[in-house]
């Protein structure tokens, strides 16, 4: 494929993609938080509990903007803090019954609204398409670096003082 062909496919993916997830949130009960928001309490939801240090590598942010995230989502009582258990200078936080409720009532929007446009928007055929191309796009997402992508200037979440 000529370059100016993966260009423009790169372009239409990155755009798609892009109002996909505008219109995935759009549909969802967390639809008032900010896309980190969700983005945290799913992973806690997946991951289970984790400190601050653990969430901003794995959201790769910075910890103050990590502990802004927690700290809002503890506001809302979306989350809860709670001692570690074995290191007294950190804190372990976990999803709350009402966290949990929102992200799986979010799930559930996000998945039928997608569910009824496949069904109502794409042919048989179409359906099986789409269906065929998802291992392409987990194969793109599982190995962000491997194709010499620029990785997150602070990658574990350790910011130089």
């Amino acid at each position: 494929m000529p370059p100016a062909d993966r260009a423009r496919t790169a372009d239409e993916l990155t755009t798609l993609v892009a109002q996909l997830a505008r219109r995935l949130r759009a549909v969802s009960a967390q639809a008032e938080l900010t896309p980190s928001q969700q983005s945290v309490l799913g992973r806690l939801g997946r991951e289970g509990p984790a400190t601050t240090a653990a969430l901003a590598r794995g959201e790769l942010v910075r910890p103050q903007s990590m502990r802004m995230t927690l700290a809002a989502l503890q506001e809302r009582g979306l989350v809860a803090r709670t001692p570690h258990a074995t290191d007294g200078r950190q804190v372990v936080f976990s999803l709350t019954a009402e966290g949990g409720e929102l992200l799986g009532s979010g799930r559930a929007a996000r998945r039928g609204w997608l569910a009824r446009a496949i069904d109502t928007r794409l042919t048989p055929e179409e359906h099986h398409a789409l269906a065929g191309a998802l291992p392409l796009l987990r194969r793109l997402v599982e190995s962000p670096q491997a194709d010499g992508a620029v990785p997150h200037p602070y990658p574990t979440g350790d910011v130089p003082r």
